[in-house]
C-alpha cells in the first residue's frame, strides 16, 4: 500500500515534519556542521569540484589513503529544500579510515529548481565520478551510493537510472546503495507544509517516487532508519524494501532501534559502527577491527 488514510494536513505534517516531534533540530545541525569542519581539517580533501555548469553542482572529495579504493557517494538530505555538502562532510570520517574514498554531492534546491532537476544533477554527479575516479585515486568500477532522508530518495532514484541509454555508462555503474531514513513514496507531499517550496505536480510525483519506478536490475540495497522515527518514515522504508525484494532485487535491513531521524547517520563517524560495518560489508571491504586483526 502506497499511502495511509490521512484526513488532514496536520496529521501528515506530524508524521513527516521532524520539528513536530520536539527534536532540537538546530542542535543536530550544529553537530553535523561542527564535525564536518573537523573532518575537513583532519582529512585530505578536494572541495567544490565542479561536475556541472551551475554553481550548486559541485563535489567534496575525500580520497582514501591507498589507491584504487572503492567509492562511497553520499547524497545529503534536507527535504530537497535545505542543506549542502559542507554540512555533511563528517560522513567521510569512518569510511576513509577503512580505505574508502568518500564523495559528498552538492546540488541545487527547491524552489529554485524542481525535484526532476535535483534527480538529474545527482545522476550527472555519478557520471562525472565514474569518468574522473582515477584522477583522485579511486576505482570507477566500485561505486556505491548512500543518502539520508531526501538523500535516501535520491539514492533510490539514481539506482533506478537507465545508465547506458541515458548517460552512456555501464548499466551496473552503481554496485550498491544504502538509503537511510529515505522517502520512497512522494504521494503525501503535495498535501504537506512542504508543497509551497516543492511545487510538486502529479506527474513529478509519479516520475520521482521510487516505489513506482523500481528497476529491473540493480545493485544491492541496504535500508536503515531510526527506531525512534515516526511510523510513516518507518513504513516508507519497510514498504520500499519489500517491493525491492519482491522485484527479485537484493535488499537488506539494518536495524537502528535507539536512533532518531537525525542520529541515524552518526555512525559514519566510526568505521566500526553498525552502519559503517554494514556498508563496508556491502562493499566487500574489511572493517578496521578485522584489518588490524590480520596484521
Amino acid at each position: 500500500m502506497l499511502y495511509r488514510n490521512f484526513q488532514t494536513q496536520t496529521e501528515l505534517d506530524f508524521q513527516y515534519n521532524p520539528g513536530e516531534l520536539g527534536l532540537d533540530i538546530p542542535a543536530y545541525m550544529n553537530f553535523y556542521a561542527t564535525n564536518s569542519a573537523k573532518v575537513r581539517d583532519k582529512l585530505r580533501c578536494h572541495l567544490n569540484v565542479a561536475f556541472g555548469p551551475t554553481v550548486a553542482e559541485h563535489l567534496d572529495i575525500f580520497p582514501a589513503t591507498e589507491p584504487n579504493s572503492p567509492i562511497l557517494v553520499f547524497i545529503h538530505g534536507g527535504y530537497w529544500i535545505m542543506g549542502s555538502s559542507k554540512d555533511f562532510n563528517f560522513v567521510a570520517q569512518g569510511l576513509v579510515a577503512a580505505n574508502v574514498t568518500v564523495v559528498v554531492v552538492n546540488y541545487a534546491l527547491c524552489p529554485k529548481v524542481t525535484i526532476d532537476e535535483i534527480v538529474r544533477q545527482n545522476r550527472s554527479a555519478i557520471t562525472w565520478i565514474y569518468h574522473h575516479a582515477e584522477s583522485f585515486g579511486a576505482d570507477p568500477n566500485r561505486i556505491y551510493v548512500a543518502g539520508h532522508s531526501a538523500g535516501g530518495h535520491l539514492t533510490a532514484m539514481v539506482m533506478a537510472t537507465d545508465w547506458k541509454n541515458e548517460y552512456g555508462v555501464p548499466d551496473n555503474i552503481i554496485k550498491g546503495g544504502c538509503a537511510i531514513s529515505g522517502l520512497f513514496d512522494l504521494m503525501p507531499f503535495p498535501y504537506t507544509w512542504l508543497q509551497p517550496k516543492l511545487q510538486l505536480t502529479w506527474a513529478e510525483v509519479l516520475r520521482n517516487s521510487p516505489m513506482l519506478n523500481l528497476p529491473e536490475k540493480a545493485g544491492s540495497l541496504l535500508i536503515t532508519y531510526g527506531g525512534e522515527e515516526t511510523s510513516e518514515f518507518q513504513r516508507q522504508s519497510q514498504d520500499f524494501l519489500t517491493a525491492w525484494k519482491e522485484k527479485g532485487l537484493t535488499g537488506e535491513y539494518l536495524p537502528q532501534p535507539q536512533e532518531n531521524h537525525f542520529t541515524a547517520i552518526k555512525g559514519f563517524l566510526d568505521a566500526d559502527s553498525p552502519l559503517c560495518t554494514a556498508i563496508l560489508r556491502q562493499m566487500n571491504v574489511s572493517s578496521i577491527k578485522l584489518q588490524e586483526s590480520r596484521k
